[in-house]
């Protein structure tokens, strides 16, 4: 693992809502955390919601003096959707478009579970604002013998058993919390019931970006041998596993996420 890089002095998180305007849906409101550096990444969170990338987005900031954002998607956290965001690639020319309002260039976008999956939706765009990728635990695709947990049944308790190698770090579920997370049908209503889509791995084939396809051993909604499936999809990807991690390693293991992410910056 890399060295910590030296800490610098964070400038305050400012958080925003931007109006952008998406061909064919109109104008959609994103509502945007911005930790503001130099290069920027767009942090794409999956399911659980903003709530588990906002620790990594803050030591990300601070380790590497980058800029970083990390958007709620339309329809989580109780922010509005529109309508006519109909699916995963709305969402994706949504945040294309952000990038254009935003006037952002060399974007690294790093998304986990199904933000992974957003982030190979942004990759097939072509977006010469994006210079790369990294899918950290993405959804998305379909693999024979190695399918995806259905996730949409399970309790808060639950999923973080599926999601962590140790429970114990997990979070704790929100009081009273017996049911799915409030955020689950913000996502189905993207994702559609079976969380994937049959005609994205072959799709991936059609990306040109240098992508990352990073995972943690121990998650049991999406395997490793679901990952190296993923990896196998893009034509310039690598995949690294991640040891005594699960499902969201930017909330279990955030200091060796971030290494691994300064390693292959070395590469």
């Amino acid at each position: 693992m890399s060295e910590p890089i030296p800490a610098g002095s964070l400038r305050p998180t400012r958080t925003k809502t931007a109006t952008v305007h998406v061909d064919s849906v109109g104008p959609v409101e994103v509502t945007v955390q911005d930790r503001d550096r130099t290069r920027p990444f767009l942090l794409l969170h999956g399911g659980g919601g903003p709530a588990t990338m906002t620790g990594f987005a803050g030591l990300l900031a601070e380790r590497t003096h980058s800029r970083v954002l990390l958007p709620t998607h339309p329809g989580f956290g109780g922010t509005p959707r529109n309508t006519a965001l109909a699916g995963v690639s709305d969402l994706a020319r949504t945040y294309v478009a952000l990038l254009e309002t935003l006037d952002l260039s060399d974007v690294t976008l790093i998304g986990n579970s199904f933000g992974g999956w957003l982030a190979a939706e942004i990759a097939l765009l072509g977006s010469p604002r994006v210079s790369g990728a990294v899918i950290v635990n993405g959804i998305g695709i379909e693999v024979d013998g190695s399918p995806m947990t259905d996730v949409s049944g399970l309790t808060p308790a639950e999923l973080q058993a599926h999601s962590f190698h140790d429970p114990r770090r997990a979070p704790s579920p929100p009081e009273g919390g017996k049911g799915p997370s409030p955020d689950i049908p913000a996502l189905i209503g993207y994702t559609g019931p079976t969380m994937s889509d049959p005609t994205l791995a072959e799709r991936l084939g059609d990306v040109r970006l240098p992508f990352h396809v990073l995972w943690g051993e121990s998650d049991r909604i999406v395997t490793p041998a679901y990952g190296k499936a993923y990896a196998a999809a893009i034509p310039m990807a690598t995949f690294t596993p991640l040891p005594r991690t699960g499902h969201l390693p930017q909330v279990e293991t955030p200091e060796e996420l971030l290494g691994a992410l300064l390693d292959l910056g070395d590469q």
